[in-house]
């Protein structure tokens, strides 16, 4: 089994939106020390919680400070954008770590209308034209020339003009059946949102998308992930003391409450209020929180019920001392070095 990584650079109460920034920085070489295969950033806009808001220009310092670990984008919300600049960017990026890139797009917003207005005036509302985006992106990304254009800069000697196999790799991210349906029709690997909504709807885009799927050169067989919300720590109480974070944040945003991440101690204090206490412990019961062995428990029978060979970990935790041990806990149950 293969692990990997989403970061969101979360923001932490009593820290300043920066530290967030800085802490993804330094999480990307620990996680990398410790196996995992994958370190994928998310974007978000206007949002005072996921304050990640260019993981193009964030993947470029990760590169200069990392050696083997993939780094990508989950993901590029492509309909704010020019396809061809994303692919420039991406082909950058690539000259940066070569044969490391990994460009996930998706055409959520990633934050509210009017912020999806200030970063592209001119896009149609519906993202109607995402598609045909992929589609340039596709062929741009790979260095090949395309409408009569080339995103520079393409690979060195070793590397063919129009390479794809040193390109970064496309992935096509989502929570609902569009994302795989687009996947599958275009041969490209997929990854799922399970950490939204807890992970309705997984089984049918799953089955949607190897059902569906029709091979590409670079992607003869389907490629297929999820991103879970996990954590680990010592004991399980202790596990489910850091989650309590979380907890607030997911009680406050159903509430159209957002903010910076709370700290444990002072919402154990508050606890949750009577309309709050239901929701609350629904979701605790279908949390993958504990023990490293109890998370790895539920994270293995997860994965073999999709018949998946790689799990995505995103973690949220207010210490990041506590974020980090957990992705460590985690790494050793699997053997992630061993299987380097």
């Amino acid at each position: 089994m293969r692990l990997s990584v989403l970061d969101q650079s979360v923001a932490l109460s009593g820290a300043s939106e920066a530290d967030a920034i800085r802490d993804t920085l330094s999480l990307a070489p620990h996680c990398e020390a410790l196996g995992y295969q994958r370190f994928w950033l998310s974007e978000h806009h206007s949002l005072p919680s996921i304050v990640g808001t260019a993981p193009e220009v964030l993947l470029a310092a990760i590169a200069a400070r990392t050696e083997r670990i993939r780094l990508g984008s989950a993901g590029v919300m492509l309909p704010h954008y020019s396809a061809f600049k994303v692919a420039e960017q991406f082909r950058v990026l690539d000259a940066l770590a070569p044969g490391r890139i990994d460009l996930g797009v998706g055409r959520a917003p990633g934050g509210d209308r009017r912020s999806a207005l200030a970063l592209n005036p001119h896009a149609r509302p519906g993202a109607e034209d995402f598609p045909e985006q992929v589609l340039d992106l596709q062929a741009w990304s790979s260095g090949a020339q395309h409408r009569g254009l080339v995103a520079h800069p393409r690979g060195g000697p070793a590397e063919a003009p129009n390479s794809i196999q040193h390109a970064p790799q496309l992935w096509i991210l989502g929570s609902s059946d569009y994302g795989a349906r687009l996947a599958a029709h275009l041969g490209l690997p997929y990854a799922f949102a399970y950490f939204f909504m807890d992970g309705q709807g997984v089984e049918q885009a799953l089955e949607l998308y190897r059902g569906l799927y029709r091979p590409s050169e670079r992607h003869p067989l389907p490629e297929v992930t999820i991103c879970v919300w996990a954590l680990a720590a010592d004991s399980e109480a202790e596990a489910r003391h850091h989650a309590l974070s979380r907890d607030r944040w997911r009680s406050d945003y159903l509430r159209g409450r957002l903010g910076p991440l709370q700290a444990p101690d002072d919402i154990a204090e508050r606890g949750f209020g009577e309309e709050e206490r239901a929701g609350v412990e629904a979701g605790q019961r279908k949390a993958f929180v504990g023990t490293a062995g109890q998370v790895a428990d539920k994270l293995r029978a997860l994965a073999a019920s999709l018949e998946l060979e790689e799990l995505v970990i995103n973690t949220w935790a207010h210490s990041p001392a506590a974020r980090r041990h957990s992705y460590a806990l985690l790494a050793r149950e699997f053997g992630l070095k061993e299987c380097r």
